[in-house]
């Protein structure tokens, strides 16, 4: 399976040129399954209730959905991509999974980082899994990292690959995505922007990049720089992902005492 990232710097507000610019990056590439940033077509830093209300688009019936269901035509694979979402008078960080045929999968953010909590409501969708041919895809979104329970839950019902936009501005995540593959024995796609926004008087928020690709044993397969727009791609075997054994006598989910774990 050929999967990677697109690493770019979305311009706020600009959902036609950051959508895009996508469009451009993606000539010439060849993937099963591409991974996009948090917000991409968006920008991150909203200042008012009303810009996310503007910005937000329905799926699948709005324009950025569309036209990743048409790019995922031209190209030949499946995109996953976070955009604001509204449903009815509701707004959502969310990612989508968009194919050639379609919509196949939607994430809400679970866990809101930041200031997010003015903008959005707190994801309900769960984390689901995807069947993309032989591969089992699931989603989180950016700050989703902190929390084990996240890929954990994934994992759980099946996941072979996670797929993880983000504008991270924290340095930890692309090492804690790491253990967050070993403990899960799972791959990880981290697509991460790159720039910085700093609008309404609020604090500059500098997104770091290096977006990556890491396997079930927490190596880095592929990984982006800080600072520039770019591509990655890379060939995985999603089957390396469904044993969960560790040596002759343990497995990394069977071996689990819930009964012991707080609550």
């Amino acid at each position: 399976m050929r999967v990677g990232f697109v690493q770019i710097d979305s311009l706020f507000g600009d959902i036609k040129g950051n959508v895009e610019k996508v469009s451009q990056r993606l000539r010439g590439l060849s993937a099963d399954l591409l991974v996009l940033p948090e917000l991409f077509s968006s920008g991150y830093q909203f200042v008012s209730k009303k810009e996310v209300l503007e910005l937000s688009e329905e799926v699948p019936s709005g324009f950025t959905t569309r036209r990743l269901i048409e790019l995922a035509g031209e190209h030949r694979c499946h995109i996953v991509a976070g955009l604001p979402e509204r449903k009815g008078k509701n707004c959502y960080n969310s990612a989508v999974l968009a194919g050639p045929e379609g919509v196949v999968g939607l994430y809400r953010k679970t866990h809101l980082f930041s200031e997010e909590k003015r903008w959005f409501k707190p994801g309900d969708t769960g984390f689901g899994v995807f069947k993309l041919g032989r591969a089992r895809v699931g989603m989180m979104i950016c700050f989703d990292w902190i929390y084990p329970e996240a890929a954990r839950s994934l994992a759980l019902r099946g996941a072979e690959l996670i797929a993880h936009p983000s504008n991270l501005v924290l340095p930890y995540c692309p090492e804690a995505m790491r253990t967050r593959c070993i403990e899960n024995r799972v791959f990880a796609i981290t697509a991460n922007r790159v720039g910085s926004e700093q609008r309404g008087g609020r604090e500059r928020l500098a997104y770091i990049g290096q977006s990556q690709v890491v396997s079930v044993r927490g190596e880095v397969l592929l990984r982006a720089s800080p600072s520039g727009e770019e591509s990655g791609i890379i060939d995985i075997d999603p089957r390396e992902a469904r044993s969960k054994r560790m040596g002759s006598f343990n497995h990394l989910l069977k071996d689990r005492r819930k009964g012991l774990y707080a609550k």
